[in-house]
């Protein structure tokens, strides 16, 4: 099977730029769109944020690879554009289903026919988004966990009209750029690892804002009764606050509606998460925990 050599992906946030850097430090030629320059100028803040990370978890680091895979990504604001030399694209914005419809018309507006096509949705299944996907067989899910480069699972998905060699695909360029690629045998929500562990991240969310513990409460409990290194609450700062309040601010409980309204918060100061330095926690420059944010009070106060 031939290499899929250029990759575009479409929205450069929290996990889009993650991407990107998986790739292009794999070697793949890689394109990021966004809908403005102003959001793709932040890209070069987020490169210096991750190489501090690369520096210190992977063996065979050096500066001169990672600028090496700087040089290889470009970046638009044309749909059109970006999709002009891709051999597989992936798209990455947030958890919105009319957003991401409304994106995937674009892309089917002016897409070539040759691309491999995927979204990285954390929540909406294939089959949900594949209506305003015009070359739908060629459509499937492939999903990465936060913190790329150390947590380098890739979960495929293909929906009922999905190629069979379409997830062949997939699954080699996930191998092609050093991740463990999961094949999710049918459609569900959450994948293999987010379907485990969602339940555990509602729950810690019900917690919280039901005033029966402080965050540092409930996260350092799970940690010391599991004997775990990281703690529920800590996902929420490591996949970022704009994920969680995506995902909850529409849900039928009401206490993960209140969730939503919790991350808000976090969201208007600028500060939403391990990227920004500060989420529920505090952190230094090399991402370790420093101490406890103040941006978000007891519950009971809020």
């Amino acid at each position: 099977m031939t290499a899929l050599s250029s990759l575009t992906v479409f929205g450069t946030g929290v996990m889009g730029s993650q991407i990107m850097m998986q790739a292009a430090y794999a070697g793949k030629t890689v394109v990021g769109y966004d809908i403005s320059d102003e959001i793709l100028e932040t890209l070069e803040g987020r490169w210096e944020w991750m190489r501090r990370f690369y520096r210190r978890d992977l063996a065979g680091f050096t500066d001169k690879k990672f600028d090496e895979a700087i040089s290889r990504i470009t970046t638009t604001t044309s749909v059109k554009n970006a999709l002009a030399a891709a051999d597989i694209v992936i798209e990455a914005v947030p958890e919105n289903l009319e957003l991401k419809h409304k994106l995937w018309e674009q892309i089917s507006a002016v897409d070539p026919g040759h691309a491999i096509l995927t979204t990285n949705s954390s929540y909406f299944l294939p089959s949900e988004i594949a209506p305003s996907v015009r070359r739908s067989n060629r459509f499937a899910a492939l999903h990465f966990a936060t913190r790329v480069w150390l947590a380098n699972i890739g979960e495929s998905m293909g929906h009922d009209g999905t190629d069979p060699d379409v997830l062949d695909a997939i699954a080699q360029f996930g191998e092609e750029i050093n991740l463990r690629v999961f094949r999710v045998r049918k459609e569900v929500r959450g994948y293999l690892l987010n379907a485990q562990i969602v339940p555990l991240i509602k729950e810690a969310a019900r917690l919280y804002v039901n005033g029966v513990g402080t965050f540092d409460e409930i996260n350092e409990s799970f940690k010391v009764g599991l004997a775990a290194p990281t703690g529920v609450v800590d996902t929420f700062d490591s996949a970022g606050f704009n994920v969680f309040h995506d995902i909850f601010a529409n849900d039928e409980d009401p206490s993960l509606r209140e969730f939503a309204n919790v991350m808000k918060i976090g969201i208007a100061n600028g500060k939403t998460g391990l990227g920004d330095g500060e989420g529920f926690y505090t952190y230094a420059e090399d991402g370790r925990k420093t101490g406890l944010s103040n941006q978000i009070p007891p519950v009971w106060e809020i």
